[in-house]
Parts: structure tokens; C-alpha cells; sequence
């Protein structure tokens, strides 16, 4: 070879290599390192290294299998191939006649041929282990849930972890194995019979392909016996009800075992026949394949099935499947965590006045949440923005102890939003180095008296606040908003605000979190990340500077735990002078035997999507530092399987709830999401008895009003327990489909009603209205509010005089054996758009009154009431006030 060649050969040899090294540095190394160092400055590195571990071990030890099937496989057939050929020489290979040179290239070919082709297909094979690498993940570290399935008495973590698994490997086995057969087997036929011109093969090609042959039969009986525990999962008899029925019970799984009997008939009688060399029993053989045939055509036919459904099942509905819908509700009530509800019968007094009298009136509607969060979030904006860059994404509800009174309050994040600067200034420099973060909250408290100034509970840049409620860290880098990349401290000169005062300062921030940037590699590093040389080349960001990133607390959470499912509403919490997010956090499976399946948007895995599922469970809570950044994961549901398998996998990422700080424990809540699933579900599921089940006469729906569905809301009052302590609960409203008086309504918090302690101990309990008392709903209430002549004409008074009347959520506090609804009128000019709470209706029953307080709307009612009640029934001595005793709980 000349020496030119060899050197444009040298080059072009290491043109490749280099541009390998620059795509593997760009599109695995680097981020690779990047990320370690953001695990590291959370102090995750160990859990780091475990998911990285875990991400690569399974899907490669998974292609190293299947690479050694393949090849192994074609090893031995190598070894069989040329067997009858005459060696010949080096110097004689050049005269073969072309079948000859073939057979000579199967023969010797093992890993100049073989082996590529056997990684390939191994690579292929083993995608979908690379896809469902967590799936692997909880089979190996899966507990057992303690929990059997009534149809074939096994754990319920066998389906919710094992099966999945075991079904892609069957797939996966069979597939590949079917592949090796017929491509050894034609390896075999050709050299034996079209080169070779043989009449039987060797003893050895027939072990091989039996023993192949014998594991086709094996997945194959796998494959049928796996599909019996498909059926818990049958949807066939929707909307009824959800799982196996008559049918599958007395058809299915028959047909299943007949068809793994005629299978093994079958296959018994091939090899019976392959091993006589097909001198024996070709009859049998066919007579038995044709039986296998038919039964498995059987089986998979709709025809039997639908006429057992036509004449045994439809003429006697109940009796042949009550048992399987009560499996059905009793399974589908334990997934969605609907076993455990307490149950209250609520008869409505006829004489609400009583109720009236002796509830603590005042105490109750100063919590009240008057405001809507969506009008409220543009009154904060409009009145508390005070900068153009400042914005305010969500409103939060939470309740806080306030002059020793708890109080519920709604509050916001005062956070920043670039893209609201001027154009001018959004710059490199601006953005990344200068504004950086939001600064402090505004706090309102919930109820508040219409026509008056907005009362504030904190407010403004000074964050100053009336009831004493103090943040000493408000700088906020982690939020909601879609942040970018910020390098904190940095040695620009800041014009920061502190109070009402705008100082110059060096370093903006002494927050110590981040990926610290020691060193000029760190710099490079960062900028070929970022694709931004600026990094690199800015004189403003020094050795004490912190690269922070990940800073939307939604993509931050799911960056460092992608399998949890995101509730989808976080909120800020004020603690000991640092701001907080809480955000709930679910697991979800729908591979619970037997329960319905439900579909609903939840984020994870970097998007948000539609999840189908048919278990869930609020098993984690996680704290995020709105100021530093450190993220937390507790667990809040020790018994729920998976995150116990998760548990197991990552140990020390997850801390138990106990090691929550007790002045942020006060401040967890029952999340929105779930309770909407968990009253989803238990609005028909509410029936358990099979025969009502079936009849679903009590079905249940969520209320309407202006065609909006009325979802439930965070409510502050006391429930007549634990000393008429006030509870903070999530409380949603539910009427029979297609009417509108009220059939119940349902409650959920998670105060320890027994301990009466601020132990969390999330609970449901469901107020049932009496099925023989008419008691209105919503949509009804609203309909009288549009009669009484009074309300409707104030309302279009203010409809006339150029403001907007916007009629708020219709609210339901229960007074005892009373029910009171209240309803916020809002008025929004056309000068200011900035809404204004105007008046608050309360009505109970046929009556109503509005007024700018709710408190003397109150007092209105009760004058109002007691001149009904004298009318009505005059029989009635005046009687003092005498207490209430609440319902007795049903089990």
C-alpha cells in the first residue's frame, strides 16, 4: 500500500472516530455529567447512580440474553453444516463450486456472520425491556400487597407487577424462538437436502431442532396460561359492569384448558412422527391437528359466547352474575380507596331555625372561600403586580392560624415572567443573571364583606403584614413559571429591592444551591450544554456563582422522579419564613384485577397525557424549597404497594411523613385530583348490593350550573366532632342523574377524627339525603335566586350601569341538620377589569337573602326563617336554642 493511501486512510480513520467522540460526548456524556452534578447539589448522587444503573443493567442484560440465544444457536448449526463436505485446503478453496463456497461460509462464518447478525436481532428484540425498564423495576422489587383476587386467589401485585413482565417475555421468547427454528431449520435444509442431496439429517441436527421445538410448546402452553388471568381485566360486559362474567367463567377458561390439552395432544403426536421419521402416525397427527384447530377457533369465536349471553345470561341478569358484580365492586371500591368511607344519613330538620340558632355562626362564614380563584388571581395581579415582570400564575387555598383563630386564606407566588419585559431588555444578561427570581406572596383571607377594599393578610414588596406573617428567604427561583437557566450569585451590579428601598448590590442572592461552576471547565462545559458562549466569556459569573436549572418545580419533580403522576395542583405554603410548594403526587396502575378503568389527564414522564387506570393512590408528598431548591419526597401512603417497590429500589430517596416538620404537616390537604376520580367512581359504585348495581337507580351525578360542572371545593368549618374543632376539607356536591334536588354530598380531609390529633389521615366521609326527602340542589337554588324579584332586580340594576355581574360558585355549608347555600356576586368594570366582591346570597330552602356580609346575610336568613316558621307552624312554643346532636355514622 503507498504511503499516500495510508495516510488518507489514517485520516479518514480518525475523522470518524472524532466525529463518533463528538456525537457521543453531545448526546450521552454530557448530559450525563451535567445531570450528576444537579443530582449532587440536591444530595441525590447515590439515587443517581442507582437509576442510571438500573436504566442500562436491564435492557443490556436483557440484549446479552438474547445475543446469546441468537448466537448460541447458530454456533450449534455451524457445527452441523458441511459435515458430509470433504476438508480441502486452502489452495483448493479457490475451485469449490459455488453451493460448496456457501456451505463453507455457513460453516465458518460463526463470528465474522453470526455474531453481528445475532447483536442486531438482540438489539431489536430487546427495545421494549429499554421501554419498560421501571416496569422491570417493580417486578424485582415488588411486594406483596397482601390483597388475593377472588377469580383465581392471587396477589394482587402478581398482576399489578409480574404479569406485564411475563407476558412481554413471553412474547418475546416465542417470537424469537419461532424466528431460530425456521431460520436453523432452513440453514439445515438447504445444506442437507439442496447442496447436499441427503436423504435424513444427523442425529444431532434433530436434537437441536427438537429441543427448539420442544420450547416452542412450552411458550405456547405459557402463552394460553397467561390468558386466563386477561380475563379479570374483560371489558365486555360495559357499561354494566367491568371484569369476567357467566360467560368467561363458564365458556373462557374451559375453552383455554381445552385448548393447552389439544395442544399438548397435538404436539405429542408431531414429535412421535418427526422421531418415526414419518413412517407412523400421520393420521393421529392430523386428526389431532385439526382437533387443536378447532378448538382453538372455539374459543376465539364470538358465536357460542353470544348464545349463552342471549339465553342464559340476559332472561336471568342477576342471578347469573351477582357474584361477579359484587367482585367487581368490592374490587374497584378497594382500588380507587373508596373501602373505608363513613357514611352519614343526613335528614333535613323542618325547623332549620334551630340549627341556625345554635351554630356558631360568625366563627363558620369568616371561612367561607367567597372568592374564585380565577377572578381573585386578576385582582392580585392588577393590585399587587407592582413591577411589569411580576405575575402571578395560581392561586393557592390553604387555612393558617391566624390571632389564634384558623383561618382560611387564599394566596399567590409573586413570581417572575420574563417575557413581559420590554423588548429591549430581554437580553442574555437580563434574563440569566439579573432577573432571576420573583419575590415574596400576597395573602387574602377568604371570606371577606362585599364592597369594601380587598382586606390583605400580606401584601406588597415589603411584604408587610397585619396578622404577623413573616418570610425571611422571599426570593422565589422555583416556580411555576417556565423558568430558564439562572447563574446565582453572580458579580453583576443588581439594583435589588429590599422593602420599599432600591439599593445596589454586589451579589444578588447568598443562596448557596446550584451546580457550583468552580472552574473555567465548568464554564465550557456549561456553554456547550446551553449551546451559549456566553456563559463562558460573561466576567459576571465567577467561581462563587451556582448554575441553577430544573427550575419549574413541575419538570423539576419529573426530572427527578418521572414515574409518579403529578396532581395538578401544586401549592405555596408559608412556613417559619421560607415559602414551600407542596405538590401531591399519585400512583397509578391499570392492571388492578377487576376494577373499572377510569381515564384522566395526569403529567408524568415529561408531558402531560391521558392515563387509563384503574388504581390509585395519593402515596407521596413533595416538598419543594421555593428558595433553594431542595426537593423532598414523603410518603404518605406506607401501605400502597408500588410506592413500596419504589422504596425498596431507590432506598433513602424516600422519607416517611413523620419526618415531615410538624408546622408543614398542618398545612397538608387532601388533593383535588383524587377526590374528583374517588366521587367519579362512587357515584354509581355507591350501590354495592349486586341487584341495585344492576338496576343503578341511585346513580349519582355532578351538579351543573351555566353548563359548567361544579367541582369540589376547599371548605373551613366544624363538622359537630373532635369539640366542634374546625376542620379544612375538600367538599363536593352530587344529585340524581338527570334531576337536580341533592342526594348527598361528600367531605374529605385529613384530620384524625378519632385521635382528633393533626396526625395525617386522609378520610372520606359521604352526607346520604334521606331518598324520602325532597332537599334542593344547586341548580335549583340558582333557579330561585333568578325568581326572587328583589335579587333579580339589583342584579340588573348593576347590568345597566356598565359593570359586569358574574354570579360566583354556588357553595353548600352544612349547618347541623341544615344545609345553607352561599353564592358571591361580582361586579367587573369596563374601566378597571379588576373584580369586585359586591354581595353574598344565602338561602336555605325556599328562602334567601342577599347582602354585602355574609354574616348579616345570615342573621337576615334567621329573622326571615323564624317568620316562615311561625306561619307555618304556630303549634311551635319558642323554645331556647338547644344543641344538636350530629347523625350517627353508619359502617
Amino acid at each position: 500500500m503507498k504511503l499516500s493511501t495510508r495516510v488518507l486512510l489514517s485520516v479518514i480513520i480518525g475523522l470518524v472516530l472524532l466525529t463518533v467522540l463528538f456525537v457521543s460526548f453531545h448526546t450521552v456524556f454530557l448530559g450525563l455529567i451535567v445531570d450528576y452534578w444537579w443530582y449532587s447539589s440536591l444530595d441525590y448522587q447515590g439515587y443517581f447512580w442507582l437509576r442510571t444503573f438500573y436504566k442500562y443493567l436491564i435492557p443490556g442484560g436483557v440484549t446479552l440474553c438474547f445475543l446469546f440465544i441468537f448466537f448460541s444457536n447458530f454456533w450449534i448449526a455451524s457445527r452441523f453444516i458441511g459435515i458430509n463436505t470433504p476438508q480441502s485446503d486452502n489452495n483448493q478453496n479457490n475451485f469449490l463450486s459455488p453451493s460448496k463456497q456457501l456451505i463453507k461460509k455457513f460453516q465458518t462464518g460463526s463470528l465474522a456472520v453470526y455474531f453481528p447478525l445475532s447483536l442486531i436481532m438482540s438489539v431489536i428484540v430487546a427495545l421494549p425491556f429499554h421501554y419498560h425498564w421501571e416496569k422491570a423495576i417493580l417486578y424485582f422489587f415488588a411486594p406483596s400487597a397482601g390483597i388475593s383476587d377472588p377469580m383465581f386467589n392471587f396477589d394482587i401485585s402478581f398482576y399489578m407487577f409480574s404479569l406485564p413482565i411475563y407476558q412481554l417475555i413471553q412474547i418475546q421468547l416465542f417470537g424469537i424462538t419461532l424466528f431460530l427454528f425456521i431460520a436453523v431449520a432452513f440453514l439445515y435444509w438447504l445444506e442437507h437436502r439442496v447442496f447436499e442431496k441427503l436423504q435424513s439429517y444427523p442425529k444431532g441436527v434433530k436434537i437441536h431442532l427438537g429441543i427448539m421445538a420442544i420450547l416452542l410448546g412450552i411458550y405456547v402452553v405459557l402463552g394460553f396460561l397467561l390468558e386466563r388471568f386477561n380475563l379479570v381485566f374483560n371489558d365486555n360486559h360495559e357499561p354494566v359492569f367491568f371484569g369476567p362474567g357467566f360467560v368467561e367463567v363458564s365458556y373462557q377458561i374451559p375453552m383455554i384448558w381445552m385448548s393447552i390439552f389439544a395442544f399438548l395432544l397435538m404436539a405429542s403426536s408431531l414429535a412421535f412422527l418427526y422421531f418415526s421419521h414419518g413412517k407412523k402416525g400421520r393420521k393421529r397427527s392430523a386428526v389431532l391437528s385439526i382437533i387443536f384447530l378447532l378448538t382453538l377457533g372455539l374459543k376465539n369465536t364470538d358465536f357460542i359466547p353470544g348464545l349463552i349471553d342471549q339465553f342464559i345470561v340476559q332472561p336471568n341478569p342477576v342471578s347469573t352474575e351477582k357474584t361477579f358484580m359484587r367482585y367487581n365492586t368490592e374490587a374497584t371500591l378497594a382500588a380507587y380507596a373508596l373501602d373505608n368511607i363513613k357514611t352519614v344519613d343526613f335528614k333535613p330538620t323542618l325547623t332549620p331555625l334551630d340549627d341556625l340558632l345554635s351554630w356558631e355562626g360568625e366563627k363558620n362564614l369568616d371561612n367561607v372561600p367567597l372568592w374564585d380563584r380565577g377572578l381573585l388571581k386578576d385582582v392580585y395581579f392588577q393590585l399587587q403586580g407592582l413591577r411589569p415582570y411580576y405575575s402571578f400564575l395560581k392561586v393557592s387555598e390553604d387555612r393558617y392560624l391566624i390571632n389564634d383563630t384558623l383561618k382560611q386564606v387564599n394566596l399567590s407566588a409573586r413570581e417572575i415572567n420574563t417575557s413581559r419585559l420590554p423588548q429591549a431588555a430581554q437580553n442574555w444578561e437580563n434574563i440569566h443573571l439579573r432577573y432571576t427570581h420573583g419575590f415574596g406572596a400576597v395573602m387574602t383571607p377568604a371570606a371577606q364583606i362585599g364592597g369594601q377594599p380587598q382586606q390583605w393578610f400580606l401584601r406588597d414588596l415589603e411584604l408587610s403584614s397585619p396578622v404577623d406573617i413573616s418570610i425571611k428567604n422571599p426570593e422565589i427561583f422555583y416556580g411555576l413559571e417556565n423558568y430558564s437557566y439562572a447563574i446565582e450569585p453572580n458579580d453583576l451590579e443588581i439594583a435589588g429591592i429590599t422593602g420599599n428601598k432600591i439599593e445596589s448590590t454586589g451579589n444578588s442572592s447568598v443562596n448557596t444551591r446550584g451546580i457550583p461552576i468552580h472552574s473555567l471547565f465548568h464554564k465550557l462545559l456549561f456553554s456547550i450544554y446551553f449551546r451559549d458562549e456566553r456563559i463562558f466569556f460573561s466576567v459576571n459569573v465567577s467561581t462563587d456563582s451556582r448554575m441553577k436549572i430544573h427550575r419549574n418545580i413541575i419538570k423539576r419533580i419529573d426530572q427527578l422522579a418521572p414515574y409518579l403522576y403529578l396532581d395538578s395542583d401544586p401549592y405555596l405554603v408559608i412556613s417559619n419564613g421560607n415559602l414551600y410548594w407542596i405538590q401531591d403526587a399519585y400512583t397509578l396502575s391499570n392492571q388492578y384485577p377487576i376494577s373499572r378503568r377510569s381515564i384522566a389527564r395526569f403529567k408524568s414522564y415529561g408531558k402531560e397525557q391521558a392515563v387509563s387506570f384503574n388504581y390509585i393512590r395519593n402515596s407521596v408528598k413533595i416538598l419543594v424549597n421555593a428558595y433553594t431548591g431542595k426537593t423532598d419526597f414523603y410518603i404518605a401512603d406506607p401501605d400502597d404497594p408500588i410506592v413500596k417497590a419504589y422504596d425498596r429500589a431507590y432506598p433513602g430517596f424516600f422519607k416517611s411523613l413523620t419526618e415531615l416538620p410538624p408546622s408543614l404537616n398542618q398545612h397538608l390537604r387532601y388533593p383535588r385530583d383524587m377526590f374528583y376520580q374517588q366521587m367519579h367512581i362512587y357515584k354509581s359504585y355507591h350501590q354495592a348490593a349486586p341487584d341495585l348495581f344492576y338496576q343503578q337507580a341511585e346513580t349519582w351525578g355532578f351538579p351543573e350550573l351555566e353548563s359548567k360542572q361544579l367541582k369540589p371545593y376547599y371548605l373551613t368549618t366544624a363538622f359537630h366532632d373532635c369539640d366542634n374543632k374546625q376542620q379544612f376539607v375538600l367538599l363536593t356536591l352530587m344529585t340524581p342523574v338527570n334531576l337536580d334536588n341533592l342526594s348527598a354530598f361528600a367531605t374529605a380531609g385529613t384530620l384524625d377524627t378519632e385521635k382528633c390529633n393533626e396526625t395525617y389521615k386522609p378520610t372520606i366521609t359521604l352526607y346520604k339525603v334521606k331518598k324520602d326527602i325532597q332537599l334542593n340542589g344547586p341548580v335549583q337554588i340558582s333557579a330561585l335566586i333568578d325568581q326572587d324579584p328583589v335579587i333579580s332586580e339589583q342584579l340588573t340594576l348593576w347590568g345597566q350601569h356598565g359593570s359586569t355581574v358574574v354570579r360566583g360558585r354556588m357553595i353548600l355549608l352544612p349547618v347541623g341538620n341544615t344545609v345553607l347555600y352561599l353564592q358571591p356576586i361580582y361586579l367587573i368594570s369596563t374601566k378597571t377589569e379588576i373584580p369586585e366582591l359586591a354581595r353574598v346570597i344565602v338561602a336555605n330552602g325556599n328562602e334567601m337573602v342577599m347582602h354585602k356580609s355574609a354574616t348579616e346575610a345570615f342573621k337576615q336568613l334567621q329573622v326571615k326563617l323564624g317568620a316562615t316558621s311561625a306561619l307555618i307552624y304556630p303549634e311551635l312554643d319558642k323554645k331556647p336554642a338547644k344543641s344538636i346532636s350530629f347523625p350517627t355514622s353508619m359502617p
